[in-house]
């Protein structure tokens, strides 16, 4: 646990009481704060009472005498499509309003650093797709290496839950849109921007907003050095903004697909070659090809990213390249369920938007698709000319039919559940085919989250080839 610095003898509200909310609660409590309360949901009001907690509607201007601070948790819209009762509130009162986030960046470094031989780092990574993935990698490799790291954030443990700083520590934190717009403090070491497509855009008024609050973490957070994906207009724009001219270093540039020899730092692969470069010559190559926990070229961008986190770290290529050999993968992301009859089954239900679904639809060949439920904002134009490889897609959500109307030239079949989706595949895939889940769209029309939609996936084929 993290105590929060800076708040003993204060009062602190907290608003959601999620799995951030809980380890903000204890974090602060731990810091010597009187904490109040607020969920929308009267379940985790009652067990916050339960807990000894005091509960308070923060959407009342009654409820802020003494409190100094608001921590919201990431999912409660601040600004918009509009901002919380709670937060209008907050600002009303004056009170100051953070999240868990610019807690941790503010907590983070004690007295104890004073004693250590090496000073601990926290890399960040961000971006629209393949942020889990990378940062999971990095946090493999450097625990395959011997180095003691820990893995938080959008990720696993809440930011504040993890466990104080080691000697020589590296804290790998994956963050949102959500997580990095709002945090007052944002001081990374090393971070990582992947690539963007649209997604969020009501939370953030449009592409602009949402491009905005990912390019705080390198604008306002100052990183000493940046690893930026250059495969969009927003990547080399940024990485433009951060470098002082063709021979700094601070910034790497990464690329699945484009050669990036001019660049004074730069790691991209190419047909599945990952090559690093710094100064006009290559110094390391891996043939990432054979690794199957990161198939296509997106994974390959994220493999890129991961190597030029690594190798800023002081890593050499050749322990980076056994680390990622044995890689597994992380669930519902391109993950290789199983194989039968010739048949490979992968579950990519986190690729919850179209972008994330063209990558994984470039990543196999002769595919048989699993796809649809609650569609997002800007429809699917941009899936139809990735289709190629789709020997037939299985459709389903609530909404399967004008699903599948969007998507021309290939067969369909309206499955609408899980279940029959999976049956009609597996009974028709032949051997060299894949069977895939890439939904293109969220989950909440059946499941309450990715997750969910993704272990039932894995169920039904176990349920069938086994």
């Amino acid at each position: 646990m993290i105590a929060v610095q800076n708040v003993a003898g204060t009062k602190v509200a907290v608003l959601g009481l999620g799995r951030s909310g809980r380890a903000t609660v204890r974090a602060l409590q731990q810091g010597g704060a009187t904490v109040v309360v607020w969920d929308d949901g009267v379940p985790a009001r009652v067990q916050a009472e339960a807990d000894g907690l005091e509960v308070r509607d923060l959407s009342k201007s009654r409820s802020w005498d003494g409190v100094t601070m608001l921590v919201t948790s990431p999912g409660i819209p601040h600004l918009y499509p509009q901002p919380h009762p709670a937060i209008a509130a907050a600002w009303a009162a004056g009170v100051p309003v953070d999240n868990d986030i610019g807690l941790f960046f503010r907590s983070f470094a004690t007295p104890d650093w004073d004693s250590f031989d090496n000073q601990p780092k926290v890399v960040t990574v961000t971006g629209s797709n393949g942020k889990s993935t990378t940062s999971a990698l990095i946090h493999y490799i450097l625990a395959e290496s011997g180095r003691p790291a820990q893995l938080a954030g959008n990720i696993g443990r809440g930011v504040l839950d993890i466990e104080p700083a080691r000697d020589g520590e590296v804290v790998v934190l994956e963050l949102s849109s959500y997580q990095t717009d709002l945090a007052r403090a944002l001081t990374p070491d090393l971070a990582v921007f992947t690539n963007l497509s649209p997604d969020h855009l009501d939370r953030h008024g449009g592409l602009g907003g949402y491009f905005a609050a990912k390019r705080r973490l390198f604008a306002e957070g100052g990183p000493d050095r940046a690893v930026i994906g250059v495969d969009e207009d927003e990547g080399r724009y940024l990485a433009n903004q951060l470098s002082e001219g063709p021979g700094d270093d601070r910034v790497i540039q990464v690329s699945s697909g484009a050669k990036l020899e001019g660049a004074a730092w730069a790691v991209f692969a190419r047909k599945g070659f990952l090559a690093e470069w710094r100064k006009g010559r290559q110094v390391a190559s891996v043939d990432l090809r054979g690794i199957k926990g990161l198939p296509g070229a997106h994974n390959h961008q994220n493999a890129c990213a991961a190597w030029a986190v690594a190798r800023s770290l002081g890593l050499g290529p050749k322990a980076i390249e056994a680390a990622m050999q044995s890689y597994p993968g992380l669930p519902h992301r391109s993950q290789r369920i199983a194989e039968a009859n010739g048949v490979a089954y992968v579950n990519d239900s986190k690729a919850t938007n179209v972008d994330s679904a063209v990558k994984a639809l470039q990543a196999f060949q002769k595919i048989r698709w699993i796809c649809g439920g609650l569609e997002k904002e800007g429809g699917l134009g941009p899936l139809v000319p990735h289709l190629g490889s789709v020997v037939k897609a299985y459709v389903i959500g609530r909404e399967a039919a004008g699903f599948a109307r969007q998507l021309p030239g290939i067969e369909t079949e309206i499955c609408t559940t899980m279940e029959r989706a999976v049956g009609r595949a597996v009974a028709e895939a032949q051997a060299g085919e894949t069977v895939l889940l890439a939904p293109a769209a969220a989950s909440f029309d059946q499941y309450d989250n990715f997750e969910q939609r993704g272990d039932d996936f894995v169920a039904q084929v176990r349920a069938r080839i086994s």
